[in-house]
């Protein structure tokens, strides 16, 4: 089966076995999904989950952030691990909100590659989750690992994997297909372990049972 062929089959199985995938980082709006996606490099969304809501008490929006002491943000934060980076990442992102876009998040890629601490990865997660905006794919461990499980791509470089994605999954559908491979990479194909003979795309799946 060729590779689009392949791929549309999946994103159709997907959909019907996880009809309510969605981004599980807890956010409301773009500022708190910005600060959310920079906490989860290196850290599980449900460990942020547990951070954030103190988090945003204490800084609702990006003014409050921008006046912060690290020391402070950095207490709230410590247990998403490198919590010196991201600390730092999230005030100078804020005052970079403040002093170029009137407190508001980007709704465009460029810009918010540009904050701090953002790169392309986040910045499609906040355009696809808090706009709507179908900028690219998200390629986190879990999307690299089965995109290439599923023999969509031979890459290991997410820019790569991306570019690889972005020709076989329709634009209306790409942030939908992150979720669908996340949340299958969390329930069925662990990156240990995967549960090929449950799984769901067992017939689609050029690996299933050589993991």
């Amino acid at each position: 089966m060729e590779r689009a062929a392949r791929a549309a089959a999946v994103l159709q199985r997907l959909r019907t076995t996880y009809p309510d995938a969605h981004c599980e980082l807890d956010h409301q709006g773009a500022f708190q999904l910005l600060v959310a996606t920079i906490l989860s490099a290196q850290c599980t969304d449900v460990r942020v989950n547990l951070v954030t809501p103190a988090l945003f008490k204490k800084y609702p929006d990006a003014e409050s952030l921008a006046a912060a002491r690290q020391e402070d943000v950095e207490d709230l934060v410590r247990s998403t691990g490198f919590f010196h980076n991201k600390a730092r990442n999230l005030i100078a992102a804020a005052k970079s909100l403040v002093q170029d876009h009137h407190g508001k998040v980007p709704r465009e890629l460029a810009p918010l590659t540009h904050l701090p601490g953002v790169g392309r990865k986040t910045a499609n997660v906040v355009l696809g989750n808090a706009y709507g905006i179908e900028a690219g794919i998200v390629v986190d461990t879990h999307v690299a690992r089965l995109s290439k499980r599923l023999g969509l791509t031979k890459h290991t470089d997410p820019v790569k994997i991306e570019k690889d994605l972005i020709k076989q999954i329709p634009q209306d559908a790409w942030t939908l297909w992150s979720h669908l491979l996340i949340w299958h990479g969390r329930r069925r194909c662990m990156a240990r372990n995967p549960d090929c003979p449950n799984c769901e795309l067992r017939s689609l799946c050029p690996s299933a049972g050589k993991l």
